[in-house]
């Protein structure tokens, strides 16, 4: 890979007067695996640069009027003979315009100030076309990075698009013991520094504490802050290598910014030398000393009295060295590695070599599926919540929106179905999850355009669908519900269905069955280990949400219950049946209790049969230890043998075993326990999520799935 990075116009890249942007450039790139091949430009009257790959911009056409434009067009005269892969331009965002128009190249902006206050971002228009013209932004700081979305819109805010990255200095082994009395003040000696606060509380200091000395590296010619006194020594402007040597002795750094510093080098630059540091709460200074003595309130004496204490108590002062010292890890190799990993990131095409897919890798998942949140526990027991186990027990990250819950509460004049703040939070929590993948179960208010948008902006993430409902021809909602299949098609790596693919109306590429989930930790029953007051246990419902009957409403699966319940009167077998002949369906644990009750099960889903299609109630009958009874058009006995589950091929032949078993105790609970094993362990909800991800990111696994 090709780089080219350039600096500010006019930024110093000599050995003896470099800033912080070009000392971060050449600690970098000093450490960077790509440092062969990476060029950076710069426009510095000087024969003695910072590194061998700059490269001097010699500005000699008069042509032009602006000194910058004549600059950034000088250096696009140079990339085009170099043709490097990417570009890398640093702390200028108005230059992107003039890059983008004559240069079809990927693009880095680094910020190392706050973006408000800089030509080409102050304006929410500016940010917004850096978003959709820069393929990376990279801030020095959080604190930098927050500034840059303030009052953006929501779906401009795209965490892959931007990227945190502190800057960087050297660790050397530090003698704690050669620690000497000395306070060090670093930067320009101005008022937006605090040098007259310091100044103040210092002379106040060396009163005091007569064998403490302070050093002051820097200047100021335009501010004239006078502070004198025999052990307070005004060194001027030093190398950055002077200071960082320097630092190994000092015990005290004070870095008390009255402006907003995006960051703050010295800070950090101090802890990397085991120096214990005061700094004022003011923009990412924070983030640059995990253990800071920070002031919230910043004069003069709140200075004097944090310096003081430091002083006075040894002990603290001490594990505050130690402390800084002992948690640095931004050093330019660290830093260099997290850079190289972004650059690897936007370069390299394939999404498996940039996964480097393996076995055992951890994704981030976005798993958006209807948690029933709003119903209290009543709809818990659902497959969205197995699956999301399943997730969880692989050991992924895992964010979970509850779709229909959110639509639900937000609800609006302005958003009269809730699907614009859906679309929103999906977005935002992207933005700080930034996922790997994301998983839809039954998310059909997410639309084409919050998917077409999340994968413009990330070609590497992948996204997926499961369905539960079900698909034949003479089911419910044939046609409703294979247009909610192929509504988002254009955007899934991958669709898994409850019923074989070969049923869909119209065939879907990358399509796959998976078996209904169960889940150790929700079916935990052992039927089959009981004497069971009922025989035949059977639920439905007129709809999850709706929760108790509608009247009125029926389906084929009542005709079908009534008919075996009046073969049987005269048998002695014992249903105990929900959901329909007005009583009412049962759910969460009361439906564990009445389920507990029963030997037998009956898994009959609506419609007629189509191959290996069950609602989910057949985890709920086998998980639980029940003598499960299918009807063999289904061809789940694919899967599972008659040592396992019972197959009937009409309502004489279930009404006839249904008796047989009732009858041999012994055999029904051999068979309900051989179903139960099986079921636990090759159709649970940790191998179906690790199915589902396998056929996601197309990883080969040695693994067999029974049902594949």
């Amino acid at each position: 890979m090709k780089i080219s990075i350039l600096l500010p116009y006019k930024e110093n890249f000599t050995s003896g007067k470099a800033g912080a942007v070009s000392l971060f450039v050449n600690d970098i790139t000093s450490k960077s695996y790509y440092k062969k091949n990476t060029f950076i430009f710069g426009n510095t009257q000087s024969n003695n640069p910072l590194s061998k790959n700059y490269i001097n911009l010699d500005l000699t056409n008069k042509f032009y009027q602006s000194k910058s434009k004549q600059y950034v067009k000088t250096f696009i005269n140079y990339e085009t003979k170099i043709n490097s892969d990417l570009i890398e331009v640093h702390n200028r965002p108005n230059y992107i315009s003039l890059i983008k128009k004559k240069l079809n190249k990927k693009i880095f902006l680094y910020f190392h100030n706050d973006p408000l206050s800089m030509n080409g971002s102050k304006k929410i228009q500016e940010r917004i076309y850096l978003i959709n013209n820069v393929d990376k932004i990279i801030f020095n700081s959080k604190w930098s990075q927050k500034r840059f979305f303030i009052n953006l819109p929501n779906e401009q805010l795209l965490l892959n698009k931007s990227a945190v990255c502190y800057q960087s200095s050297s660790k050397v082994k530090i003698n704690f013991k050669k620690k000497e009395k000395i306070i060090t003040f670093v930067g320009k000696l101005n008022r937006a520094k605090g040098y007259d606060l310091f100044g103040e509380a210092i002379i106040k200091i060396l009163n005091k504490h007569k064998t403490w000395t302070a050093e002051v590296y820097g200047d100021e010619p335009r501010e004239k802050l006078f502070f004198q006194h025999k052990n307070l020594n005004i060194l001027g402007f030093k190398t950055n290598k002077y200071i960082l040597n320097n630092l190994k002795k000092t015990s005290i750094s004070v870095v008390c910014s009255r402006w907003d510093e995006p960051f703050g080098r010295t800070s950090l630059e101090a802890t990397s030398r085991g120096v214990a540091v005061i700094i004022s709460n003011k923009g990412g200074l924070p983030e640059t000393a995990k253990n800071a003595v920070i002031l919230n309130t910043l004069n003069s004496q709140n200075l004097y009295r944090a310096i003081d204490n430091l002083i006075k108590d040894k002990t603290k002062l001490i594990n505050l060295q130690k402390k800084n010292y002992n948690d640095f890890i931004f050093t330019h190799k660290y830093i260099a590695n997290i850079i190289d990993t972004i650059r690897k990131e936007l370069i390299d095409k394939s999404s498996l070599n940039q996964f480097n897919i393996k076995k055992n890798n951890i994704f981030k998942i976005l798993h958006v599926t209807n948690l029933n949140q709003r119903f209290n526990g009543r709809l818990h027991y659902n497959t969205g919540r197995r699956i999301n186990n399943g997730f969880v027990r692989l050991g992924h990250n895992v964010l979970t929106l509850s779709d229909r819950d959110i639509t639900n509460r937000s609800k609006n004049i302005n958003d009269i179905r809730g699907k614009k703040t859906l679309q929103k939070s999906i977005i935002e929590a992207n933005l700080y999850f930034n996922a790997d993948c994301i998983i839809l179960g039954h998310a059909d208010s997410v639309s084409v355009e919050t998917l077409d948008f999340l994968k413009n902006n990330n070609k590497h993430l992948r996204i997926a669908q499961w369905f539960l409902d079900p698909l034949g021809k003479s089911g419910p909602d044939f046609k409703k519900n294979n247009l909610r299949i192929a509504d988002k098609q254009k955007f899934l790596d991958a669709t898994f269905l409850t019923s074989h693919p070969s049923v869909l109306k119209k065939k879907i590429n990358n399509s796959y069955y998976i078996p209904n989930p169960c889940d150790v930790s929700f079916e935990t029953l052992k039927n089959y280990k009981n004497e069971c007051s009922n025989d035949v246990f059977f639920a439905m419902s007129h709809g999850v949400h709706r929760g108790e009957l509608k009247i009125g409403k029926s389906d084929d699966r009542e005709l079908f219950i009534n008919k075996l319940i009046n073969k049987n009167k005269n048998k002695n077998i014992i249903f105990d049946i929900y959901g329909m002949n007005n009583v009412q369906p049962v759910w969460g644990s009361e439906f564990l209790d009445k389920i507990s009750n029963s030997s037998m099960g009956l898994n009959l889903s609506r419609g007629m049969p189509v191959k290996y299609y069950s609602s989910d109630r057949i985890s709920q009958l086998i998980g639980n230890g029940l003598l499960t009874f299918i009807d063999r058009k289904t061809k789940l006995d694919d899967f599972f043998s008659k040592d396992q589950i019972i197959f009937y091929n009409n309502i004489e032949d279930l009404s006839y075993k249904i008796n047989k078993y009732k009858k041999d105790a012994k055999e029904r609970k051999r068979i309900a326990k051989n179903g139960n094993d099986f079921y636990l362990k090759e159709f649970n909800s940790t191998l179906v999520s690790e199915f589902i991800l396998n056929k996601t990111f197309d990883i080969k696994s040695k693994k067999k799935f029974v049902w594949e």
